[in-house]
């Protein structure tokens, strides 16, 4: 077994029952996800909280690119690392992580990005960067949009409830592999995420029932 592979079982054996204690968390269609195969996820981003929160919502470990900063931090670079995460130099042109990232979905990985490229104070989704699409269509492999809601209202001793919902995965066979097709699948890619948020909010509305089924 992976060294990945097994920080994530011992992750969810401690990291992720302490996410659902401190942010009650509710997760749409995460049955959409494959278990095996190459796979970028592309996420909306709100908090810090989101990648523990998409962690604990995956059935499969996730590789998230996380800004270079946080590597830096004592003891959670070291963590998330062990958790397969690799860095990314924000605001310019970073060819070790795009390396990383096409290599990574080679393997068979599923690479997790937060798409807007930061996390989004307005509390709605914001435009999606092309890192995604790019990746999707170079390697050739499916993507699956997950959304998130009520992490933007979640503080520390206001425990609100967070949800997450995936959509079916996406393929983009016949779209160029240059700007104009990274743009198209970009376009696609925020539609979704943004069809996924409103669902969620819906939900919320009606008080996070059980079971519903995110749009198709």
């Amino acid at each position: 077994m992976k060294t990945v592979d097994v920080s994530w079982a011992i992750g969810r054996l401690t990291i992720e029952p302490v996410v659902r204690l401190i942010a009650p968390l509710r997760v749409y269609g995460a049955d959409r996800i494959p278990l095996r195969g190459p796979l970028v996820l592309a996420l909306n981003h709100f908090s810090w909280l989101d990648p523990p929160a998409f962690g604990a919502a995956s059935p499969r470990p996730i590789h998230f690119m996380a800004k270079s900063e946080v590597h830096r931090i004592p003891g959670v670079g070291h963590g998330i690392r062990l958790l397969g995460a690799f860095a990314v130099r924000r605001g310019e042109s970073d060819r070790e992580a795009v390396r990383m990232m096409r290599q990574l979905l080679r393997d068979g990985g599923a690479v997790g990005l937060f798409v807007e490229g930061t996390r989004q104070r307005s509390g709605v989704p914001g435009e999606v960067k092309p890192g995604a699409s790019m990746a999707a269509l170079q390697e050739d492999v499916p993507v699956v949009v997950g959304a998130i809601h009520g992490s933007q209202h979640w503080r520390l001793g206001r425990f609100d409830p967070v949800s997450i919902a995936f959509g079916e995965p996406i393929r983009f066979d016949g779209l160029p592999k240059n700007a104009k097709g990274y743009r198209e699948a970009s376009a696609t890619i925020r539609e979704e995420i943004v069809r996924l948020w409103e669902f969620l909010v819906d939900v919320h509305e009606l008080g996070r029932p059980a079971t519903a089924v995110p749009p198709r």
